[in-house]
């Protein structure tokens, strides 16, 4: 069973210096039909105007990835770390009992466009701790991004969940095997793709349950994140 999440019915919040979309309920877009999916709590796409972003603020008992698409982010929190984030980066930072950050365009003329994304942790008052590693996806591979064992360098969080980026060629294909039991979660970066034939565009979503195996066939190069989820 695929649900699609189309671009266009996602939750819009736009301050003049972001841009943000919504997958699921965040801030004052509230979607009951569209809190989170199995444990992947938040997926923002965001663009923030060069100079601006968001001041410190806290988090606290999520694991939060960033992705940087185009531009650069720049992170400081209060575990001491400051960085700039730049495509192909992927920042994990595990709040548990409570951490504060800021994170801003780090350019003063180009503006920046990523993901955040959040997972429920398998437990609470986790101690904070953050991780930033920068990925390469070969072209027709799943990279693994994040994972519970930090397997094959991957990052590591605490939820059961791995995160793969997948890229293709248009009229490639890829396929990844289901265990059973688990579900998954597609969220299309750039380009058009079908999963088990079913279309998706670029910023599109699918969640995914009750399939042993998912198959990607590229109409165009697309980039894509999927997340294998229980």
């Amino acid at each position: 069973m695929i649900r699609i999440r189309p671009e266009a019915e996602r939750g819009i919040a736009r301050l003049g210096w972001l841009d943000s979309r919504h997958t699921f309920s965040f801030g004052e877009y509230r979607d009951p039909a569209h809190m989170g999916f199995r444990n992947l709590r938040v997926i923002n796409e965001d663009r923030v105007a060069p100079g601006k972003g968001f001041a410190t603020h806290g988090h606290r008992d999520m694991e939060i990835l960033t992705a940087v698409l185009a531009g650069a982010l720049a992170h400081k929190d209060s575990l001491g770390n400051g960085s700039a984030i730049r495509p192909g980066d992927v920042q994990r930072m595990s709040a548990g009992t409570g951490v504060t950050h800021s994170e801003f365009n780090a350019s003063q003329s180009e503006p920046v466009h990523f993901l955040q994304i959040w997972l429920l942790p398998d437990r609470a008052d986790l101690a904070p701790s953050y991780e930033q590693r920068g990925f390469i996806p070969a072209r027709g591979q799943h990279q693994l991004l994040a994972s519970p064992d930090a397997r094959d360098g991957s990052l590591r969080v605490n939820a059961d969940a791995d995160v793969y980026a997948l890229r293709l060629e248009a009229g490639a294909k890829a396929s990844f095997a289901l265990r059973a039991g688990r579900h998954a979660w597609v969220q299309v970066i750039a380009g058009e793709l079908a999963v088990n034939s079913l279309a998706l565009a670029a910023s599109d979503g699918a969640a995914i349950s009750e399939e042993r195996e998912l198959t990607f066939a590229a109409g165009t190069a697309c980039e894509l994140l999927w997340f294998d989820l229980a």
